[in-house]
């Protein structure tokens, strides 16, 4: 069964999809100097305000524009929901852990050890319920009237194209006709920056991906939804088609915690996964939205998959050097520029690239470019690997 895109929402540090559209083609970037925690030095950041984004908040936003951009109206509940975040409400926790006011209340730290009983505990029981992991999901399908299944991946660097694939599993199998899929993240936390920066992860001045001279990831905030219909719906309704999930594949090296396994073996096996449901062979992919966090690591072995499985001959880039490294939601925009690329036959630039330190077709400025087939990567902490193709709508 064909599944194709008819709504898509998204923020990110350059705006909405729109405006992130425009500004990547100029080469725009999103990442500033900023210092949201006075305990912590500034830093590059890609935020989407003056302050730390609330996860919440920034889901509802996005939601509401995908729901918005297919010319759906509420409710829905029918729909499947695969929303996944690989931080989610981790700033709220943090706020609280830190005797931060939250709501109007205070919630001191206890002077004794964990455990403790609950009758102690300072946090009250229904808001810890709140921040579990898989209530931004609930609360999408909640907004929408969904009574369909509801999935919360979690799968690192690689959750927005896992949920994703998750929902195409859901219209493919029958489940349901239509899902609305992503990922959305608001990482910007005092220990998500403290554990990056102890990791020697993050870049001093700002994201160069690919380049000789690349420093590390810029984290960034945003997020991106998209409307999954089975093609037979999306036509009977007349909906706009962005484009077709021809296939993907999801796979796992069982090596490393943080970094990739260098012989590539795992990830080639996603990429081959995702190329034969697609029915395409490497020679029909016309661009490839690359992980390019402007780690050494990454860029290094990812730089080395493309030139195995495709050549040099296949353009490239990555839009980290602009949005900042939106984690679990990076795979998400990933495919929302693919889609916007098959649209308006314009490649988004490898904004911050300026010396390439790979013999690959990086693309340098806004390309003309006819694309029948993109395929976007993603990679994640544990060695998760993820790969999707996206069609011109068949």
């Amino acid at each position: 069964m064909d599944v194709v895109v008819t709504g898509i929402g998204l923020v990110s540090a350059l705006g909405s999809l729109e405006n992130s559209w425009k500004k990547l083609l100029s080469a725009n970037c999103g990442i500033r100097n900023h210092q949201p925690f006075l305990e912590l030095d500034p830093q590059p950041l890609a935020l989407i305000g003056t302050r730390p984004a609330d996860f919440m908040a920034l889901t509802q936003q996005v939601l509401a524009d995908a729901l918005h951009d297919a010319n759906l109206t509420l409710p829905l509940p029918d729909c499947g929901i695969a929303i996944g975040s690989s931080r989610g409400f981790q700033a709220n926790l943090e706020l609280l852990l830190r005797g931060k006011k939250q709501e109007g209340r205070e919630f001191p730290m206890p002077n004794s050890q964990f455990p403790i009983p609950n009758s102690q505990f300072p946090i009250p029981n229904s808001q810890f319920v709140d921040f579990l992991p898989h209530m931004g999901a609930i609360a999408a399908a909640r907004t929408i009237g969904s009574t369909g299944p509801v999935l919360a991946p979690m799968a690192a660097c690689a959750t927005g194209l896992q949920s994703i694939a998750r929902a195409v599993d859901l219209i493919r199998s029958g489940e349901c006709q239509r899902a609305i899929a992503g990922a959305v993240e608001a990482p910007i936390t005092p220990l998500t920056l403290t554990g990056f920066n102890r990791m020697g992860a993050l870049a001093k001045t700002g994201c160069y991906p690919f380049d000789e001279n690349r420093e590390g990831l810029v984290l960034g905030e945003g997020g991106a939804l998209f409307v999954l219909e089975s093609a037979k719906l999306a036509r009977r309704r007349g909906a706009k088609i962005y484009g077709q999930i021809s296939g993907f594949g999801l796979t796992n090296d069982a090596c490393y915690a943080t970094a990739p396994e260098l012989g590539g073996e795992s990830a080639i096996v996603a990429v081959n996964q995702c190329l034969k449901q697609s029915n395409l062979a490497p020679a029909d992919i016309d661009f490839i939205h690359a992980h390019g966090t402007a780690t050494d690591l990454n860029d290094r072995h990812e730089a080395l998959l493309i030139q195995k499985l495709f050549g040099s001959g296949v353009a490239v880039s990555s839009t980290k050097g602009a949005t900042g490294h939106t984690l679990g939601a990076s795979g998400a925009l990933g495919v929302a520029f693919c889609l916007m690329s098959i649209q308006s036959g314009i490649l988004p630039p490898c904004t911050g690239l300026k010396k390439a330190g790979f013999e690959l077709d990086f693309v340098r400025c806004g390309r003309e470019a006819a694309v029948r087939n993109a395929v976007c990567l993603s990679f994640g902490f544990g060695g998760q690997n993820a790969a999707i193709v996206l069609s011109g709508d068949r």
